[in-house]
């Protein structure tokens, strides 16, 4: 695609305020098809590793739902953020029509879904890198979309009540101890 075609198509399948407004439902399954062209790499591995790891332990279904609970609900409750900074002057009216596609909203809801695979103390462990990853960055550029992410992870900490009793969690000292075993004989 020409640079031009590929922003007017994207634009057409975004998530913004604009399209939510005319074709919600056809934006929300759209925008999810698609990434951003300069950080596809990093979402295809990440996609690739956790979603593959929660949908064997989850089942489809289960982590069908993860993945839309945390796309539908962050989308909405950020672009009305947005909307409402809009309206009290403390974003541009053009922010109606910027350009919010991907995965990354359900990919964040399915990372941190599975904080409940992990066994604790581990669990701890990995659930403040994880939240340590989806903070700072609200914390410090403070835009919709990081707030959308921050939303995510706790969308998908949210969903216990789906994933309650879904197989044996993870035990990296099981792990570590199996490994080390392999490599002295």
């Amino acid at each position: 695609m020409s640079p031009d075609f590929e922003e007017d198509f994207l634009r057409q399948r975004s998530t913004n305020i604009h399209e939510l407004s005319q074709n919600p439902v056809r934006v929300l399954i759209t925008s999810a098809m698609w990434i951003d062209g300069g950080r596809w790499l990093p979402y295809a591995v990440l996609y690739s590793v956790f979603h593959a790891q929660a949908e064997r332990w989850l089942g489809t279904l289960r982590w069908l739902a993860v993945c839309v609970s945390a796309h539908v609900f962050a989308t909405l409750i950020s672009e009305l953020a947005l909307l409402k900074a809009i309206r009290d002057g403390m974003a541009p009216h053009s922010a109606v029509n910027t350009l919010d596609i991907g995965v990354s909203y359900a990919l964040a809801g399915v990372v941190a879904v599975l904080t409940y695979r992990i066994a604790a103390p581990w669990r701890y462990l990995y659930l403040a890198v994880l939240l340590a990853i989806y903070t700072v960055p609200l914390a410090t550029s403070r835009t919709f979309t990081d707030f959308g992410h921050f939303l995510s992870v706790l969308i998908g900490l949210g969903c216990y009540p789906l994933v309650r009793g879904c197989g044996k969690v993870w035990n990296p000292r099981e792990t570590l101890a199996a490994l080390r075993g392999a490599l002295t004989g």
